[in-house]
């Protein structure tokens, strides 16, 4: 027998009880649909999530103030280490995986335009690397700029929920907002972003220069951030230049000579948010920023960090890990059915070596050899599988674009899935049809001819 005849003989015979091979192929339809469906809801998640970690800069490091041990005693969370802009200036120094630092000084507070107040979720004070670190565009207007940091400027921008909530669609550009009864002069309006993988309004924010917000808002005292008090043995200095615009010559725990000195705070800020070059360089400029920051504190090998250090790609890993997670846990459930098919193929076919018995006496009787049988059986056991599996494609991306219409879960079309689901398939079909191609083989002509 020829190779073209063994398929179309193979062919005739899946099309001789149609509702039986319809019947066999459903639990590979089922299988696969399964594995469809579950692979483009999974990549269509990994995929949102990798968009969100990317708006929210999957390159950046925050820097916080830990608790503080000394002579063996550690503060608790009581008593925290400084963070001050000496440690900005020695990351951006000695760490070359670092390419933006901005302090960040936070406070909480109710916003006010004309007799509409709110309260943000966030009003924090930054510098004129803030959006760039962050990955956030402007919508309208202008940004932060080292000039406007340096003088200390009353200007601000704010979110989208912000525009909303307090000018119901009236341009806010050059509007002055209140904050803790202090005016800030709107100057920009930031792109919407959404909510974040916690589900916190990103929107609803007011940006500042972090000077602005120290001396106004976080009660610095009277003195301005260009200047310092004569009574003082720390020298504060400010140039315009857009690399070197931070306060100079600051130890990290100045000493007081004078009870007038300005407030040590001055100069300290509630965080670092930093950038590194690049996405894969997030770990090593990790390891700078550590190294950094204990020498900036002057730590001893053997004492602990006084500080603490997170980045963002700690989440992502551990999201994405949890999302692959349970997606190979639905995809094993998925295979379990895969399996049930085709213990359901082996057993059809057997039922169908039994009921042609006759006929695979009379091939052989004419000619055919064993492997053809083996052949015919085989195609006949792979044809069905593939197309169950074609079939199981279609249903699961109508049940993946139904999901996603339904419940709004993101789903994404998986070629990497289709290649698989066919692949299995075919698998299937010869693992479990093999079996009984193989018994039709083996039968004896004579006796084959003589089954009644």
């Amino acid at each position: 027998m020829k190779k073209l005849r063994v398929i179309k003989s193979a062919l005739k015979s899946i099309c001789r009880n149609p509702t039986r091979t319809f019947l066999t192929t459903l639990g590979i339809i089922i299988g696969i649909a399964a594995v469809i469906a579950l692979m483009e809801i999974g990549d269509g998640a990994q995929k949102t999530l990798k968009e969100t970690i990317e708006n929210m800069g999957v390159n950046t490091i925050r820097v916080w103030g830990g608790p503080i041990t000394r002579g063996g005693v550690r503060s608790g969370s009581g008593g925290r280490a400084n963070i001050t802009l000496a440690d900005a200036r020695n990351i951006l120094k000695s760490c070359p995986s670092v390419s933006a630092v901005s302090p960040v000084v936070s406070v909480r507070g109710q916003v006010i335009y004309g007799g509409k107040n709110w309260s943000p979720f966030s009003i924090n004070g930054v510098n004129e690397d803030y959006l760039k670190i962050s990955n956030w565009e402007l919508e309208e207007g202008e940004p932060i700029d080292a000039v406007k940091v340096a003088r200390g400027s009353k200007v601000c921008l704010v979110g989208a929920t912000i525009v909303r909530e307090l000018f119901y669609g009236e341009n806010p550009i050059g509007k002055l907002l209140r904050i803790q009864n202090v005016s800030f002069k709107i100057i920009g309006v930031l792109k919407s972003k959404g909510a974040n993988m916690m589900g916190m309004d990103q929107d609803d924010c007011v940006l500042a220069p972090w000077t602005a917000v120290k001396l106004r808002l976080k009660g610095a005292g009277s003195s301005s951030i260009s200047s310092s008090s004569s009574s003082t043995t720390t020298t504060t200095t400010t140039t315009s230049s857009t690399s070197d615009i931070y306060t100079s010559g600051v130890s990290f725990y100045p000493e007081v000579s004078d009870a007038n000195m300005p407030p040590v705070r001055f100069v300290n800020v509630d965080s670092l948010i930093i950038s590194s070059t690049s996405a894969d360089n997030v770990y090593k400029a990790y390891d700078e920023v550590v190294a950094a920051m204990r020498e900036s504190h002057k730590l001893a090998d053997d004492e602990e960090d006084d500080f603490r250090v997170r980045t963002l790609a700690e989440f992502t890993d551990m999201m994405t890990s949890t999302t692959k997670t349970m997606t190979n846990l639905l995809l094993c459930v998925a295979f379990i059915s895969l399996l049930v098919g085709g213990i359901g193929i082996m057993n059809i076919m057997l039922v169908s070596v039994t009921e042609r018995t006759r006929e695979i006496g009379l091939r052989m009787a004419v000619g055919a050899r064993a492997g053809d049988i083996l052949k015919q059986f085989l195609i006949e056991s792979v044809v069905i599988c593939v197309i169950g599996g074609i079939m199981g494609i279609i249903v699961g991306h109508g049940l993946s674009m139904a999901i996603t219409a339904i419940m709004n879960w993101p789903s994404a079309v998986s070629p990497r899935a289709i290649f698989i689901s066919v692949g299995i398939s075919a698998l299937v079909g010869v693992i479990f049809g093999y079996y009984p191609a193989w018994k039709a083989a083996r039968l004896d002509p004579i006796e084959a001819l003589r089954y009644e």
